[in-house]
C-alpha cells in the first residue's frame, strides 16, 4: 500500500512536536500517526526531513543509526537529552506524544 500524502504530513507533525532533549523512536511516530510500521517513518524520515529535528528520532533501543551516531548524538546532548554508552536513555527522554498533545492543547 502506497504511503499518502496525509500520512507523510502526519509524521512530520509529529517529529516537529518533539522538544528540545526529548526523543520518539520510529516506532513511537508510527503508532502516533497510526501506520503499519516504524518502517515507514523510516522512509518518510528519509526523504522528507531535512527541515525537522529528525536528530529526536532514534531506534527502538535508544541506539542512532549507525551512519548519523556522532552528529546525532552530538545534537541530543547539547539540548541535555540523557545519553549513556551512546544510547539515549529512553526512559528519561521520550516524549509521550498524548501526553505533549494534551499540554499544548490546555495552554
Amino acid at each position: 500500500m502506497a504511503t499518502t500524502e496525509a500520512q507523510i504530513e502526519r509524521v512530520r507533525e509529529l517529529v516537529a512536536a518533539i522538544p528540545p532533549g526529548r526523543v520518539a523512536t520510529y516506532g513511537d511516530i508510527a503508532a502516533a500517526a497510526n501506520l503499519s510500521t516504524p518502517r515507514t517513518v523510516g522512509w518518510i524520515m528519509r526523504t522528507d526531513s531535512a527541515d525537522l529535528p529528525w536528530h529526536r528520532v532514534l531506534r527502538a533501543d535508544g541506539r542512532p543509526a549507525p551512519h548519523l551516531a556522532g552528529r546525532q548524538l552530538s545534537r541530543l546532548a547539547a539540548e541535555g537529552c540523557p545519553i549513556v554508552d551512546d544510547r539515549v536513555d529512553l526512559s528519561r527522554a521520550r516524549f509521550d506524544f498524548d501526553c505533549g498533545r494534551n499540554e499544548l492543547n490546555s495552554g
